[in-house]
């Protein structure tokens, strides 16, 4: 059986996961300086794009994702579904001529904007609640939007009509199949797969075209996934009784990560951007600033250093970038300063405590603002271009050459990259309680140079790096 109404005991988890998904939704959706014009800004979207399959055969990009997690539901339990992603629509722009007729134009000026074509991202989302006979047999659940097309009148300060807007959409056709399989062993654990294509018929006329296929693609799609009675295993990080069926999983352009609030395993969030368990947004971020993967202090900044002319060209481009402008514009100083960053780790070792009084530190308790909690001028023990530690038996510091060997479970996918790779190391860091970092920089890398005038460098623990022999 099957139905799209979520049941009332996932609604709370739903909804927690679904602040993080929002955020995956529109990573990249409108890039810094956030004007149509702007050289990044004219190829977008470069997470879970879901093509059609002749785009993806002609132009390297995928048509499908493939998700496979593990589950222990318990009796009666209904898995609840939600793949999310975006349409692009296509926005034109026309000018009304004396005649009475429209034109095409590059451009409609208004007092506070500037419109021009774009694409807009418009949510789609697909829902179902399935019971676990239905899944085991395997459901079928089928995409089909249909083209559409919609125009808004565009009138100047005095009311006059000017021109407007003709927003089209091509037609999206596309599946979410999901099953599960039974393992063996002492436990009862579900094997999940759920595969989200694109089915469109559509091939490229002519030459390949990406810009002709995204509007029938699936634009950073993921998946929400819940039990309304059991729980998922963490991909991540499963018991180790689970481990080989966790290996044995296959998951294709996305990955699967337990989400909403921490400690809860009902809800899974499958991304296309690389994810930890139980992801959250920062409670310092002030808003959505839709840029790939950007620093909000950084970027709020550069943002409100835009000149009118650039703001009034980015509110034009899109409603989305029109609210980071407005956002960057309007942030009283004491926001910003709380975007500079904030110590999590003592909090996660002290606890929250109790309120402190306006002049102390607020994760220091009885720590003034003005008093460092460390300060490196004052300990002369340590000496980062000077220390030496002892690698196989060999000394290892500033000048030394190394091979990189970053371990597993610390490290991100870009560091992984970097596994075999030779290093020169920097310095020779202590942290505050007691663990040793090496800093290097990378034998090869062009803009090495300038990471070193700069104090950039990537950071691996003793245990990541072997001294090469010629040391």
């Amino acid at each position: 059986m099957t139905t799209s109404v979520l049941p009332d005991t996932l609604a709370a988890s739903f909804a927690a996961a679904r602040r993080v998904a929002d955020a995956v939704l529109f990573e990249g959706y409108v890039l810094y300086p956030y004007r149509a014009s702007s050289a990044k800004n004219r190829l977008r979207w470069q997470f879970g794009v879901l093509v059609p399959p002749a785009w993806a055969t002609a132009g390297g990009e995928h048509s499908h994702q493939r998700t496979e997690c593990l589950m222990e539901p318990r009796s009666g339990a209904r898995l609840s579904a939600e793949l999310r992603f975006l349409r692009a629509q296509r926005r034109t722009v026309q000018r009304l001529l004396p005649d009475g007729t429209f034109a095409a134009a590059d451009e409609l000026a208004l007092p506070d904007r500037l419109l021009v074509p774009w694409d807009e991202g418009v949510e789609e989302r697909l829902t179902c609640v399935i019971d676990l006979p239905t899944l085991l047999a395997g459901h079928d659940l089928p995409l089909s939007l249909p083209a559409g097309e919609d125009t808004e009148d565009v009138h100047d300060a005095d009311g006059r009509q000017i021109g407007r807007l003709v927003r089209r959409r091509a037609p999206i056709e596309g599946r979410l199949r999901l099953t599960a399989t039974e393992l063996d062993g002492p436990y009862r654990v579900l094997r999940l797969t759920a595969t989200v294509e694109n089915t469109s018929t559509w091939t490229p006329d002519g030459p390949a075209d990406r810009t002709a296929a995204l509007p029938r693609a699936l634009v950073a799609a993921h998946l929400l996934l819940g039990l309304d009675a059991g729980s998922f295993l963490s991909m991540t990080d499963p018991p180790e009784w689970a481990r080989p069926a966790v290996a044995d999983c296959r998951n294709e352009h996305t990955w699967p990560v337990l989400a909403g609030e921490p400690g809860h395993r009902d809800v899974v969030l499958s991304s296309p951007i690389i994810l930890e368990d139980h992801p959250a947004l920062a409670p310092e971020s002030p808003g959505p600033l839709y840029d790939s993967l950007e620093i909000d202090e950084i970027l709020t900044l550069r943002t409100a250093a835009l000149t009118d002319q650039e703001k009034r060209e980015a509110r034009g481009t899109d409603a989305r970038a029109a609210e980071v402008i407005d956002l960057a514009d309007t942030m009283p100083p004491e926001v910003l300063e709380r975007l500079h960053g904030a110590v999590r780790a003592l909090r996660e070792v002290t606890g929250e405590g109790p309120a402190t009084p306006d002049d102390t530190h607020p994760d220091v308790p009885g720590l003034r603002p003005e008093t460092p909690w460390w300060d490196p001028e004052s300990d002369r023990s340590v000496d980062p271009a000077r220390d030496r530690i002892t690698l196989d038996g060999r000394p290892v510091g500033a000048g030394s050459r190394v091979r990189l060997r970053p371990g597993k479970r610390r490290t991100d996918a870009q560091d992984l990259f970097l596994h075999g790779r030779t290093a020169h190391v920097e310095a020779v860091l202590h942290d505050v309680d007691g663990g040793v970092h090496l800093a290097v920089t990378v034998d090869g890398d062009p803009g090495a140079d300038i990471r070193r005038e700069q104090g950039r460098f990537l950071y691996f623990q003793p245990d990541e790096i072997t001294p090469l022999e010629d040391e």
